[in-house]
């Protein structure tokens, strides 16, 4: 029994300087490599993995995910939270699963790790695919406290705790923390009209193993806030570089994504190009089970 454990243990992680990375694959080593990165800081990709993961693989890709160092199921107390330390786990998972090449498939936050990760790694990326991912963080801040502001025009009490929010030091994780505490309260992440599709696989997902593993490290934000010097970054000069080396870039966001402003949208819209952008109908930030079959559509359509 005791080596039965061991066995499974090593299917979902591996030492990676001396702590556990949580990672778990999907599908066939020989197909086309796409690596999951994750939203956070305090993130994992168990929602991913609990709805998505197998049905990309079934789309002849070879998926995996895995969980940031310190984040998720990776437990680490001495994790740093800094983009470098995000690089050295995604260049073991190269390491461990002899990869030359790789798609990087990128989800909020991740879209900021993936991107940096492109501009110093480019050898090792053959496509960047952002997925209601961050570009241009203090734009995202700007727009979600100025549409509140306007919806509680009228409201002195909600008008004072956005004022609150926006005298807060920008490069602190309490400022983060806030203006995401805020779009949560009035929905900005939720589709407006859930699709019985979408509401089976967040059931299933909430009934299912990989919820029980949903693990949110509190103290990741204020870390990274605290260890990282680049604080509220707009990625998008890096991703001019990436696209104009080569590397292709595509990018699908939900239209009910309400954390994006319409000209950030635009903005990405124009940089990926027309063909390698889709803006989904009813479909809020996690795309990948809000709208799945459009979503799984557009990946298999641009990678294959």
């Amino acid at each position: 029994m005791r080596l039965l454990l061991i066995v499974l243990f090593s299917t979902f992680s591996f030492i990676a300087k001396g702590q556990n990375l949580y990672i778990k694959t999907y599908g066939n080593s020989k197909d086309k490599t796409i690596i999951f990165i994750h939203g956070g800081p305090s993130g994992n990709a168990t929602l991913f993995e609990g709805t998505t993961a197998q049905k990309l693989a079934d789309q002849g890709f070879y998926v995996i995910a895995y969980d940031r160092r310190g984040e998720g199921r990776s437990t680490d107390p001495n994790a740093k939270f800094t983009y470098e330390e995000a690089f050295q786990d995604l260049n073991l998972i190269y390491k461990k699963y002899h990869l030359k090449k790789a798609v990087l498939l990128c989800h909020s936050f991740g879209g900021l790790v993936g991107t940096l990760y492109t501009h110093k790694y480019p050898q090792n990326v053959s496509a960047l695919v952002l997925a209601g991912a961050l570009f241009s963080q203090q734009e995202t801040y700007d727009h979600i406290l100025n549409t509140l502001k306007k919806k509680y025009s009228n409201d002195s009490e909600q008008l004072s705790r956005i004022k609150t929010v926006e005298n807060l030091d920008k490069n602190s994780a309490e400022y983060r923390k806030k203006c995401y505490e805020l779009a949560g309260e009035n929905n900005f992440f939720k589709m407006p009209n859930p699709t019985s599709e979408s509401k089976k696989l967040y059931a299933d997902y909430e009934a299912g193993e990989f919820y029980k593993t949903n693990i949110r490290n509190k103290n990741a934000p204020l870390l990274f806030y605290q260890n990282e010097k680049q604080n509220n970054i707009d990625t998008r000069p890096i991703l001019k570089k990436i696209k104009a080396s080569g590397i292709p870039i595509f990018t699908i966001y939900g239209k009910e994504d309400r954390v994006f402003s319409s000209a950030q949208i635009t903005s990405i819209k124009n940089l990926a190009g027309e063909n390698h952008f889709t803006f989904l109908d009813n479909c809020s930030h996690y795309l990948f089970v809000d709208q799945q079959t459009e979503f799984l559509s557009n990946i298999k359509k641009w990678l294959k």
